[in-house]
């Protein structure tokens, strides 16, 4: 259990060190409105894991992970700006987020040690999915409305907010 408990954290650090240098990577390049919607759409897929009994939580679980999780996506949404260089839209580099990233991260390992001596590992998987997916939801599609306010600045979308993609 602890073994299992310690590689999942490692594995968190692992992907929160990559999510840092990703995000630099991408505001090298211009954005796009699938690079900012996918990811959301790609990690629904570990949603998959509440087909087995072991990962299911109860409704207040459910709730309590989605509070966070929405709490948490303020700060990664306050440090998500766009920028338009050379009639392209970029992601602004922040020095703040890989900050607030790695808090991020160093509170969820914490919270995992914590809860792990009183809630089952398979539903501490799953609050821990939630609270992520909570988090990835509502900053992208913040980021999707500071992008589609760009492109229309740009002319290159009609100020319909009707219209998703």
């Amino acid at each position: 259990m602890k073994m299992l408990l310690a590689a999942s954290s490692v594995l968190a650090v692992v992907m929160g060190i990559a999510a840092i240098f990703v995000r630099m990577k991408a505001a090298k390049k211009p954005t796009s409105a699938a690079k900012i919607m996918l990811p959301p759409l790609f990690m629904s897929t570990g949603a998959l894991m509440f087909v087995i009994p072991e990962f299911r939580i109860t409704s207040m679980e459910l709730l309590e992970a989605m509070i966070v999780g929405m709490l948490f996506s303020i700060l990664l949404i306050k440090t998500s700006n766009f920028e338009i260089r050379d009639e392209d839209i970029y992601l602004k580099r922040s020095k703040a987020f890989p900050i607030i990233l790695i808090s991020l991260l160093i509170i969820r390992i914490i919270g995992k040690v914590v809860l792990s001596s009183t809630v089952h590992l398979g539903e501490l998987s799953g609050m821990f999915f939630i609270l992520a997916f909570s988090m990835i939801v509502p900053w992208r599609i913040s980021m999707y409305w500071k992008y589609r306010s760009l492109r229309a600045k740009l002319g290159k979308e009609p100020v319909n907010k009707n219209t998703v993609l």
